[in-house]
């Protein structure tokens, strides 16, 4: 696996799901769960600020407090990070999940591949797991998923 393309292509999924939806259409609820796509995007987001973490981490930073609160409750993290980007507009949203998003590209590109591929690497998402598997799971697949309901959604809306 190559982490830079995992992390390329899962933008560029994001991107498509969103692209050309109307202002209006960012704030229906009930895409996911009670979340509407502004939603989505703020929760994906928030997991683009974990990996800025994460990588900075592992170039040798301390944890910040994201990666602290995502780790001691996934659950309470999301509700967290959703409900701190209420008051964004969907194109603030979208400002600061590219910024970031972008901010993981540069990090991960100074992490040598030998290294992204070291078992354990991150010691609390598991012993057997390298980074890949992380970027894969839980930054890709994830994007897909959230990306997946967004495509429902607007099939139903015919937007």
């Amino acid at each position: 696996m190559n982490g830079l393309d995992i992390l390329k292509y899962g933008h560029f999924t994001v991107l498509a799901a969103v692209k050309d939806l109307p202002e209006a259409d960012w704030q229906t609820g009930g895409v996911c769960g009670v979340w509407s796509v502004k939603e989505i995007m703020a929760h994906l987001t928030s997991f683009e600020q974990l990996l800025v973490e994460i990588l900075e981490n592992l170039s040798g930073s301390a944890s910040g407090p994201v990666l602290e609160r995502y780790k001691s409750d996934i659950l309470a993290f999301n509700d967290v990070e959703v409900a701190a980007r209420q008051d964004l507009s969907a194109a603030q949203t979208m400002a600061e999940y590219e910024t970031l998003q972008r901010q993981t590209m540069a990090l991960l590109a100074q992490i040598p591949e030998a290294r992204r591929r070291e078992n354990g690497i991150l010691p609390w998402y598991g012993a057997e797991y390298d980074l890949d598997d992380f970027l894969v799971y839980t930054c890709y697949g994830h994007k897909r998923e959230h990306c997946a309901q967004i495509a429902v959604f607007r099939d139903q809306i015919k937007r």
